[in-house]
Protein backbone atom coordinates (compact mmCIF):
# COMPACT_ATOMS: atom_id res chain seq x y z
CA UNK A 1 0.00 0.00 0.00
CA UNK A 2 2.55 2.51 0.87
CA UNK A 3 4.05 1.84 -2.73
CA UNK A 4 0.59 2.93 -4.34
CA UNK A 5 0.85 6.05 -1.48
CA UNK A 6 4.02 7.13 -3.01
CA UNK A 7 3.19 6.86 -6.93
CA UNK A 8 -0.26 8.76 -6.21
CA UNK A 9 2.19 11.01 -4.38
CA UNK A 10 4.74 11.59 -7.21
CA UNK A 11 2.17 12.01 -9.50
CA UNK A 12 0.57 14.99 -7.91
CA UNK A 13 4.06 16.26 -7.81
CA UNK A 14 4.69 15.93 -11.29
CA UNK A 15 1.04 17.36 -12.09
CA UNK A 16 1.81 20.22 -9.62
CA UNK A 17 5.63 21.36 -11.29
CA UNK A 18 3.83 21.47 -14.86
CA UNK A 19 0.51 23.22 -13.89
CA UNK A 20 1.94 26.51 -15.45
CA UNK A 21 2.76 24.43 -19.26
CA UNK A 22 -0.43 22.68 -18.81
CA UNK A 23 -2.82 25.83 -18.46
CA UNK A 24 -0.38 27.36 -21.25
CA UNK A 25 -1.30 24.94 -23.64
CA UNK A 26 -4.61 24.79 -22.69
CA UNK A 27 -5.36 28.48 -22.87
CA UNK A 28 -3.45 27.96 -26.12
CA UNK A 29 -6.04 25.41 -27.81
CA UNK A 30 -8.85 27.62 -27.07
CA UNK A 31 -7.58 30.82 -28.57
CA UNK A 32 -7.27 28.58 -31.83
CA UNK A 33 -10.08 27.45 -31.90
CA UNK A 34 -11.81 30.39 -31.11
CA UNK A 35 -9.97 32.19 -33.84
CA UNK A 36 -10.35 29.78 -36.13
CA UNK A 37 -14.79 29.31 -35.41
CA UNK A 38 -14.75 33.06 -36.19
CA UNK A 39 -13.11 33.36 -39.24
CA UNK A 40 -15.62 30.29 -40.70
CA UNK A 41 -18.48 32.63 -39.79
CA UNK A 42 -16.83 35.43 -41.65
CA UNK A 43 -16.38 33.76 -44.40
CA UNK A 44 -20.10 31.60 -44.04
CA UNK A 45 -21.36 35.37 -44.93
CA UNK A 46 -19.31 35.86 -47.94
CA UNK A 47 -15.92 35.23 -49.57
CA UNK A 48 -13.18 37.81 -48.04
CA UNK A 49 -9.84 39.03 -48.72
CA UNK A 50 -6.78 38.56 -45.48
CA UNK A 51 -7.22 41.92 -44.67
CA UNK A 52 -10.84 42.17 -44.12
CA UNK A 53 -11.25 39.02 -42.11
CA UNK A 54 -8.47 40.68 -40.17
CA UNK A 55 -10.62 44.07 -39.62
CA UNK A 56 -13.78 41.25 -38.81
CA UNK A 57 -11.75 39.47 -36.53
CA UNK A 58 -10.59 42.16 -34.62
CA UNK A 59 -6.53 39.90 -35.60
CA UNK A 60 -2.96 41.27 -37.10
CA UNK A 61 -3.40 40.28 -40.82
CA UNK A 62 -0.17 38.57 -40.02
CA UNK A 63 -1.66 36.23 -37.40
CA UNK A 64 -5.15 35.70 -39.66
CA UNK A 65 -2.70 34.74 -42.78
CA UNK A 66 -1.26 32.10 -40.77
CA UNK A 67 -4.37 30.82 -39.83
CA UNK A 68 -6.00 31.11 -43.34
CA UNK A 69 -2.89 29.39 -44.19
CA UNK A 70 -3.18 26.40 -42.55
CA UNK A 71 -7.11 26.26 -43.23
CA UNK A 72 -6.16 26.41 -46.87
CA UNK A 73 -3.85 23.51 -46.17
CA UNK A 74 -6.63 21.27 -44.78
CA UNK A 75 -9.39 21.96 -47.11
CA UNK A 76 -11.36 23.94 -44.38
CA UNK A 77 -11.59 26.98 -47.26
CA UNK A 78 -10.25 27.55 -50.98
CA UNK A 79 -9.74 31.28 -52.94
CA UNK A 80 -12.45 32.68 -54.42
CA UNK A 81 -10.90 34.87 -57.16
CA UNK A 82 -8.87 38.01 -56.75
CA UNK A 83 -9.40 41.24 -55.22
CA UNK A 84 -6.33 43.50 -56.31
CA UNK A 85 -3.64 41.75 -55.51
CA UNK A 86 -5.26 40.07 -52.58
CA UNK A 87 -6.71 36.94 -53.08
CA UNK A 88 -10.15 36.43 -51.64
CA UNK A 89 -11.06 33.05 -49.40
CA UNK A 90 -14.34 31.26 -49.00
CA UNK A 91 -15.61 27.83 -47.38
CA UNK A 92 -14.44 25.06 -49.09
CA UNK A 93 -17.87 23.29 -50.73
CA UNK A 94 -17.68 20.17 -48.36
CA UNK A 95 -17.26 22.15 -45.34
CA UNK A 96 -20.96 23.79 -45.96
CA UNK A 97 -22.12 20.45 -46.91
CA UNK A 98 -21.03 19.23 -43.24
CA UNK A 99 -21.89 21.69 -41.55
CA UNK A 100 -25.63 21.16 -43.52
CA UNK A 101 -25.68 17.75 -42.42
CA UNK A 102 -24.65 18.19 -39.11
CA UNK A 103 -27.64 20.20 -38.84
CA UNK A 104 -29.35 17.39 -40.22
CA UNK A 105 -28.37 14.65 -38.31
CA UNK A 106 -29.23 16.81 -35.06
CA UNK A 107 -32.93 16.85 -36.24
CA UNK A 108 -32.87 13.15 -36.85
CA UNK A 109 -33.24 10.44 -34.40
CA UNK A 110 -30.46 7.55 -34.33
CA UNK A 111 -31.60 4.71 -37.24
CA UNK A 112 -33.84 7.47 -38.53
CA UNK A 113 -33.26 8.27 -42.79
CA UNK A 114 -33.02 12.42 -42.62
Amino acid sequence: MSADKAKTQALKDLRASRRQWVDQATAESKFQKKTIKAIQQVLEEDAATVPQIAEAVGLPTEAVLWFVAGLKKYGQIVEAGQDDSYFRYALAAGRQQDDESAEVDARTQPGEKP
